[in-house]
């Protein structure tokens, strides 16, 4: 008995052990953790499971260290940072306002090296959310685009890899395609990227992002060598024709339009060998009459064979875009239960609202999707607005939808006043009106959803932050002389300005004075007032935050657009609109930059006389939905105005840009609003359970990692838009 008694206690001892070894090895992993891609992982998930900061012990938060990146100073012209790094054994990687790469020490901030990719060149500024790490024994590589160029770099040393491409650089127009398909040719015309793309073996594949207007490049999907650079295979987003797709436009609108592009990033199922992500709105925002048709693959959630980029399936969330909703962040990829079954899904939010979910295999929506009526009277001439839209059942939209008379503000009775008069003279009626010569006021132009995307945990809860802001869209006569005067002869720079400017800035518009100073897109009305032509020139070459570079067309027809914004032209176009310099048009084909004969008033945000929004709060909301149900968990406001906050009004919610960061701690981390605060929230309550005030505005998404059993909590205070101050700082945060 005594024999049997010790071999059992020596199997139970064993077996004990046995149990303890994963426990055991998962707290040594848990020294050390990564946030090795854009999202945190492949399916972009930006979920983590590390505990070490939980809810319990978050109110001890505190800064660990900060890296000043030497940019963005007090005074200076800023660029926000957009950037959410990405960490490879303790070593942090992101960009500056000024797009130069960095090598931190994860754990205290001190800079290992830094790379400047405008170095001895005319430097191209833009927004740019993070880099790429790819690694194969000890070839460790960085890349990015900055401008028209594709870098990669060591990743030890942060020199160029001179076997990538030319010396490291790869130009970022190569596989678009050439003059003898298009009548143009491509590499004259302006491309960069703002999202990192996503490794799958040895390829890097990338969307970009594009011009709005009528020089907008086509916006295809392209897979790149890591090794070589070389253009591994290329899917069209607008299909040429014999292709799949090509019936859906008008014959030969490839020659005339771009855009279709994913400029808001995209993730990988490994497993699968799937690639998954979302497009945007063709050429030329607001106006189809060029593309008659529901323009496949714009607007769609598109999953391809990522060893070949050949099309599994797709799913089009806006028929013949007309409001300019491109998908404005990756897709989720998560898992739901179905009928007591776990389905792998895809999860797609949009800019007005929705969220669409879809069986990762198949593309089939896992909620049903309505096509519903939209309007189609008012449509302008030669335009042919698709008759449906997709709709899905659930979960119900985390945006506003319709304007309706009761739900403009009525913070005073000044601004009730000021809104309601926009309002009774502009179109109104449901969702989905034809842009117009009118006017409108309308959701969705800047989300609903924007590029900081959405977070995911392993249970199937998404969460969402959302903006409920209103936009003034109307339409003008490209031939009607800016003024109010028609005329058949415009001049040289209003051209221009109608080809590569107006789908962005207005240069005559009805806000008030406070809005139009602190527009996401600048309204040019009296711009000689706020700068000078030696301030403008520069600004046209490089380019700043959402502005891309013009450096594309020449120095004189830059010359002539700030002539026309400062009002010292002196000779007209002559008497045809398609009248262009070389440099824009060859002379082979002039189809191309595309000349609408309608274009918009700029994207101009409609707010009160004051600056706030024009709709009754929240302006800004902080969603948790199960996707397994399609049922919201709990909905907050995000952010608020400390002055209003004072007068004893409830948290109104700020607009919102830069995304969510996830824990199994139980946390949601976001900065993203206008208070330039970052935030904890309770997962299961939406409470606020901690608060830290940033240097300036965190309009980028956090990031978690471990570095020697710590855990860090790191995000870019970059400031500047809508008129707050720069910075240019990255701040990490740990428990004492």
């Amino acid at each position: 008995m005594t024999i049997r008694f010790q071999i059992i206690c020596l199997i139970f001892i064993a077996a004990t052990l046995c149990a303890l070894v994963p426990a055991i090895r998962d707290q040594d992993d848990t020294k050390d953790a990564d946030w090795p891609v854009y999202g945190g992982n492949n399916a972009g998930n930006r979920y983590s499971s590390l505990t070490q900061i939980n809810k319990d012990n978050v109110k001890n938060l505190q800064p660990a260290w900060t890296y000043d990146t030497g940019e963005n100073k007090p005074g200076e012209r800023g660029m926000d940072i957009q950037c959410q790094p990405i960490v490879i054994d303790g070593v942090m990687y992101g960009t500056t306002p000024k797009l130069k790469v960095f090598a931190v020490d994860a754990a205290t901030g001190k800079e290992l090296w830094k790379f400047d990719p405008f170095e001895g060149k005319r430097p191209r500024f833009h927004p740019m959310r993070g880099v790429v790490y790819w690694s194969e024994g000890n070839d460790k590589r960085i890349l990015f685009t900055a401008g028209a160029s594709l870098f990669a770099l060591n990743a030890e040393n942060g020199q160029l890899v001179e076997s990538f491409g030319k010396n490291g650089e790869v130009d970022f127009h190569d596989g678009l395609g050439d003059e003898a398909t298009y009548g143009y040719d491509p590499y004259q015309f302006n491309i960069r990227n703002t999202t990192p793309g996503v490794i799958f073996k040895n390829l890097l594949i990338t969307g970009s992002s594009v011009s709005e207007g009528g020089d907008a490049l086509p916006g295809h999907i392209r897979a790149f060598d890591v090794r070589t650079g070389k253009v591994a295979w290329v899917f069209r987003t607008i299909p040429l024709p014999g292709e799949y797709g090509y019936e859906s436009w008008s014959k030969d609108s490839y020659k005339k339009l771009g855009g279709a592009n994913c400029w808001a990033g995209m993730v990988i199922d490994e497993k699968r060998g799937m690639v998954f992500l979302g497009t945007g709105s063709p050429s030329v925002d607001f106006y189809g009459g060029a593309r008659k048709g529901s323009n496949l693959f714009a607007n769609c959630v598109i999953a391809l064979d990522a060893e070949t980029g050949k099309r599994i399936w797709h799913f089009q969330t806006v028929h013949h875009d007309l409001w300019d909703r491109d998908i404005p962040c990756p897709p989720n990829l998560i898992r739901v239960r179905r009928n007591g079954k776990i389905v792998d899904a895809v999860a797609q939010a949009t800019k007005d609202g929705y969220i669409f979910l879809f069986d990762r295999d198949t593309g089939k929506p896992l909620f049903p999707v309505k096509e519903v009526a939209v309007p189609q009277a008012k449509s302008l001439p030669g335009d042919q607005p698709w008759p449906t839209q997709p709709v899905p059942v659930k979960p119900a939209p985390f945006a506003y939808q319709t304007l309706t008379e009761a739900d403009i503000t009525t913070r005073t009775p000044e601004a009730h006043a000021y809104v309601l008069d926009r309002f009774r003279s502009s179109n109104k009626g449901p969702k989905n009106q034809p842009p117009d010569l009118t006017g409108g006021l309308l959701y969705g132009i800047g989300g609903g959803a924007e590029w900081g995307g959405t977070a995911a945990d392993p249970e199937g809860i998404v969460y969402v932050n959302g903006n409920n802001m209103l936009w003034w869209l109307k339409m003008r006569d490209a031939r009607e002389v800016q003024g109010g005067e028609k005329s058949q002869v415009l001049s040289r720079g209003q051209v221009l300005f109608n080809t590569n400017c107006a789908a962005c800035h207005a240069t005559d518009s009805q806000t008030s004075t406070a809005s139009a100073a602190t527009q996401a897109y600048p309204v040019l009305k009296d711009i000689g007032q706020r700068m000078t032509r030696e301030q403008i020139g520069p600004l046209l070459e490089t380019g700043r935050g959402r502005m891309p570079s013009f450096q594309h067309i020449s120095k004189e027809d830059r010359a002539a657009i700030v002539d026309f914004l400062l009002k010292t032209e002196t000779k007209p176009a002559g008497n045809d609109i398609h009248v262009q310099t070389a440099t824009i048009a060859t002379k082979r084909d002039a189809s191309f930059p595309y000349q609408p004969p309608y274009v918009n008033n700029g994207n101009v945000q409609f707010r009160d006389p004051d600056n706030y929004p024009a709709v009754k709060p929240p302006w800004g909301m902080l969603n948790a939905i199960d996707m397994n149900t399609g049922e919201y968990l709990w909905k907050v406001p995000l952010g608020e105005y400390p002055e209003l906050a004072k007068q004893g009004i409830p948290p109104t919610g700020t607009e919102n840009h830069g995304g969510p960061l996830v824990t199994a701690g139980g946390l949601l981390f976001i900065a993203a609003t206008y208070d330039e605060k970052l935030r904890a929230f309770d997962t299961q309550t939406g409470k606020v359970v901690w608060e830290y005030p940033l240097p300036a505005g965190g309009f980028a998404s956090p990031v978690t990692y471990m570095v020697d059993g710590k855990q860090y909590i790191a995000i870019a205070a970059g400031g500047t838009r809508y008129g707050l101050k720069p910075g240019g700082n990255y701040i990490a945060f740990a428990l004492p």
